[in-house]
């Protein structure tokens, strides 16, 4: 059968990731940091600036925990995108390091004219003091286009609704043209942001920005709005991908915080378009960590 539902619980091979310093460095470029203005957030673009040290944005967190997926069935690779993506923060994550991770389907739910598959993984750092703690947990949902109605569960339903007041803060970024070339350096090669036939296969006039660079581009912005540019804040990240980015548009990010460290978020476009929705973040006090 194309979609497995009978992979819940399936494990993946262990997958172990080293990452240096400039692998940080390139990550933070590749989701817009210093873009416009390059004197500042220097302390995770640069590694040898005066009295800066270097510092390692959170959301880097969620490629150092991806995992192979267990096998979950067959499909049509150009017709599954990235749909919710969620990283939970157990610590600062180091200027490098070493980490292993597993992955393991956690849900086949069908939606109807797609299925929707969750995987889950915790990476635990493999070297160093803090040897077998873990660093960070990664809960990831594709959406398979024209896969569903198999007759599986839907899924949870999820109550989100923006407050009904103006956002707290509103943070707006520029993307680059080329800012999918750019962040794909940091791993993700899939063809559907760069190569424009693959692009076209899937219903997209010219190549997409990926998801999550958009989900980098957010966490800058609620970094900086809500835990005072402190990575070690930042502790959790929740968000749905409900459109896609072309290169070179720009992002704002609506935040609205609702105390005790419990922030709401949605990304948009400068057309109102919604490009990541129903976003939660969790923000820990200052000093805490």
């Amino acid at each position: 059968m194309p979609i497995d539902p009978g992979a819940v619980g399936r494990n993946g091979e262990p997958r172990s990731r080293t990452w240096t310093s400039t692998d940080a460095l390139l990550y933070a470029v590749g989701v817009g940091a210093g873009l416009g203005e390059p004197t500042q957030e220097l302390a995770f673009t640069t590694e040898n600036s005066a009295g800066v040290p270097q510092q390692v944005l959170p959301t880097f967190a969620v490629l150092l925990s991806q995992a192979p997926s267990p096998p979950f069935g067959t499909f049509d690779s150009a017709m599954l995108v990235h749909a919710e993506q969620e990283i939970t923060l157990h610590r600062p994550v180091p200027v490098e390091g070493t980490v292993t991770a597993t992955s393991r389907v956690a849900g086949v739910y069908d939606k109807g004219k797609g299925a929707l598959v969750v995987t889950e993984s915790t990476a635990v750092l493999a070297a160093g003091p803090d040897t077998g703690q873990p660093l960070a947990t990664n809960r990831s949902a594709v959406f398979i286009r024209g896969e569903g109605g198999f007759g599986g569960d839907r899924g949870p339903r999820d109550e989100w609704a923006a407050p009904d007041r103006a956002p707290d803060h509103s943070v707006r970024y520029e993307t680059r043209p080329e800012q999918a070339l750019l962040y794909r350096l940091s791993g993700d090669r899939n063809p559907l942001h760069s190569d424009p036939e693959f692009a076209a296969r899937a219903g997209f006039g010219k190549p997409i920005l990926h998801g999550l660079c958009t989900y980098g581009f957010t966490g800058r912005a609620l970094l900086h709005a809500v835990a005072g540019g402190d990575p070690a804040r930042l502790t959790g990240m929740y968000g749905r991908f409900s459109a896609t980015v072309t290169p070179g548009q720009a992002l704002t990010v609506d935040v609205w915080d609702e105390g005790g460290g419990r922030v709401l978020h949605r990304t948009r476009t400068d057309d109102g378009t919604v490009v990541i929705d129903r976003g939660r973040a969790t923000v820990a006090a200052g000093g805490t960590r």
